[in-house]
């Protein structure tokens, strides 16, 4: 009989204030930080996912195997710090040979609760249901929650969600991932 292959995922919600992490054994934190530092945020959140993903040279073992991050919102007035921030960490992912993937809001709530728009009670609510976890943010809930459809779609489920919502996430690009 042979064994299943597990994989290492890390979800990321990424922003200039208030960035989401989900790591790979499924715990959640905030890098939160503050305007004065200007620039000085996107290093803080760098070092913070650099942690995240791990690598062998900080000590923390082999690096995730994939990273599942938010994609940047479109029409919004927070796309252009978020993509300064989607900068620097896709950078950082691409000099370490991780693999992403970007998973847009909607496509996220679908699979999360079987609807793509609302605000983010519904996404609380339905981490509750399926997995038990409750989060200090919804930062942290987002970040749970594109841990798991990475999980999810790799065949590493952490429980069971309708095959319509994970339907939802076909929408994605995925990157190959090494099996």
């Amino acid at each position: 009989m042979s064994e299943q292959r597990t994989f290492t995922v890390a979800g990321l919600d990424l922003s200039l204030t208030a960035s989401g992490i989900a790591y790979r054994d499924g715990s959640t934190s905030t890098v939160k930080t503050r305007q004065k530092d200007g620039d000085g945020r996107l290093a803080q959140i760098e070092e913070a996912v650099q942690i995240a993903v791990g690598g062998e040279h900080l000590g923390l073992g082999p690096a995730v195997e994939l990273v599942a991050m938010e994609d940047i919102p479109q029409n919004s007035h927070a796309a252009k710090p978020i993509s300064m921030v989607h900068g620097v960490v896709r950078n950082l992912l691409q000099k370490q040979g991780i693999p992403y993937v970007l998973i847009t809001p909607a496509t996220l709530k679908t699979y999360a609760t079987g609807k793509g728009s609302g605000d983010k009670v519904p996404m609380a609510l339905a981490a509750y249901k399926r997995a038990g976890r409750e989060f200090e943010d919804d930062n942290q809930c987002d970040a749970a929650w594109l841990r798991w459809a990475g999980l999810d779609w790799l065949g590493c489920r952490e429980f069971s969600v309708p095959a319509v919502q994970r339907e939802a996430l076909k929408k994605a690009i995925w990157p190959e991932v090494k099996r």
